[in-house]
């Protein structure tokens, strides 16, 4: 099995080697006339279901024999748009395969991944830039061309829920699927094997554990359901949400699931908060729901705090009582909500809170829609002596977090930048170093970039 894997991993890679010239989508981005002949070109589309072919063998290969189907996929034309969930695994993209390659929506890393992203690419995708802040306006606006045009384009696939879940119920659907208010086939997908060995989610086994695991399996089952045709009503079409909700009530009742009310950006704030091993990573929907309760929402108390003379003054002496942690956002200690809210930053139930990491908690959720904001305010709260500037071990441990940089590459980055051997930098050093990078520059494409000076 092994041998035979491996001889189809090489075939594979080969092929992409030989096409790769032509799956590179930045060469043909804005060119009208190679975008049209990427779509009717017959010899691309042969090379794609060849792809498919020998991806499939992959999978059989890795466990996955066969795969049960019911229902039938609608053409382009009956629905120009998949609606696939719940997206739980990185084997889903055995749903890609088998659906024969249609465009996928996915978010920009992908592209450069090893082997997948040179698949992807085949299948003539729309890239998500997430920490861009015009990539998801853009996206919208591809997605609707492509079902709206009288080329012909692939059905375009894309997972609504926008991560990747436990598969226990369905998220809110994003409404980027939804806005061109074409038809749309929603397909379920179903892993009922004894033991679950796919599910990536954030916070569980890894990616390397969980193929090592799968491919010790002697077989992994994998369901794909096509449901009928969903055609949006006229008040769905003028409202994506209300067509998003309706769709996955419909999949919710066909996988035998409740919905949830948690979104993809719940989800990509607890990452950034377990990423920063903040101790109120898993509770920060209720945090949020806490300090709109409170007003903080409305008085932007936290930020305010952050850039007062007396945050500076707190130094390294963090920790506060209930009575102190009030007066800091000052809420009446009377409050229902205040206690609360105090209570799920006491992680070890002591009576004292770290304002800082409370603080913390409260920039990843208000500033996780642009990077750089985002680092902004994270130096500003780790600067415990309020010099403006940080020392290279809480750099390290920033950027390793956010940016997932190697420790290694992190102390290679503050090394450049602090060409002196002074022992720190600033926000405003770094982001000069940073703005004229490839590596970094999508950081600060972002509105509201700021500068450690304002």
């Amino acid at each position: 099995m092994w041998t035979s894997s491996y001889s189809l991993v090489v075939g594979f890679y080969r092929s992409l080697w030989v096409n790769r010239a032509g799956t590179q989508d930045e060469a043909y981005d804005g060119m009208e006339e190679l975008t049209q002949f990427f779509v009717n070109s017959t010899g691309c589309r042969d090379t794609k279901v060849v792809l498919c072919i020998i991806m499939r063998a992959l999978f059989a290969a890795g466990g996955f024999h066969w795969v049960t189907v019911k229902g039938k996929q609608a053409t382009p034309k009956e629905a120009p748009i998949l609606a696939v969930a719940p997206h739980s695994s990185y084997f889903d993209v055995l749903t890609v395969v088998c659906l024969g390659g249609p465009s996928v929506v996915a978010k920009g890393e992908t592209g450069s991944l090893p082997l997948i992203g040179k698949l992807i690419n085949y299948t003539q995708p729309v890239y998500v830039w997430r920490d861009v802040h015009d990539s998801r306006q853009n996206t919208i606006k591809e997605i609707i061309e492509r079902a709206n045009s009288d080329l012909d384009w692939p059905q375009v696939l894309i997972f609504p829920e926008g991560t990747c879940t436990n598969r226990s119920c369905l998220i809110t659907f994003k409404s980027g699927a939804f806005y061109p208010g074409v038809p749309v086939q929603p397909v379920c997908i179903r892993y009922p094997n004894k033991l679950d060995t796919v599910t990536w989610t954030w916070e569980g086994p890894g990616a390397l554990k969980l193929l090592w695991l799968t491919l010790t399996q002697i077989h992994s089952c994998c369901e794909i359901e096509f449901l009928p045709v969903y055609k949006p009503s006229s008040e769905e079409k003028k409202d994506p949400r209300l067509f998003a909700n309706n769709v996955r009530k419909l999949m919710a009742e066909a996988l035998g699931v409740p919905v949830s009310n948690y979104t993809y950006d719940d989800c990509r704030l607890m990452t950034r908060a377990k990423q920063l091993k903040l101790s109120c990573a898993g509770k920060l929907v209720e945090v949020q729901k806490l300090r709109q309760h409170l007003g903080l929402m409305k008085t932007n108390r936290e930020e305010i705090f952050i850039n007062s003379k007396e945050f500076k003054a707190l130094r390294e002496e963090s920790v506060v009582s209930y009575r102190r942690f009030t007066d800091i956002l000052e809420v009446q200690p009377s409050d229902p909500a205040a206690p609360r809210l105090f209570k799920l930053c006491d992680k070890n139930s002591t009576g004292m809170v770290d304002i800082r990491e409370y603080l913390l908690t409260v920039v990843v959720l208000t500033k996780n829609d642009s990077l750089s904001e985002l680092l902004f305010y994270v130096f500003k709260v780790i600067d415990v002596e309020g010099k403006g500037h940080i020392k290279k071990v809480d750099f390290c441990t920033v950027v390793h977090r956010l940016l997932s940089l190697s420790l290694e590459e992190c102390s290679a980055v503050f090394h450049h930048i602090d060409k002196t051997a002074r022992g720190y930098i600033t926000y405003d050093e770094f982001k000069d170093f940073a703005i004229k990078r490839k590596k970094f520059s999508n950081m600060f494409k972002s509105n509201g970039v700021r500068s450690k000076s304002e």
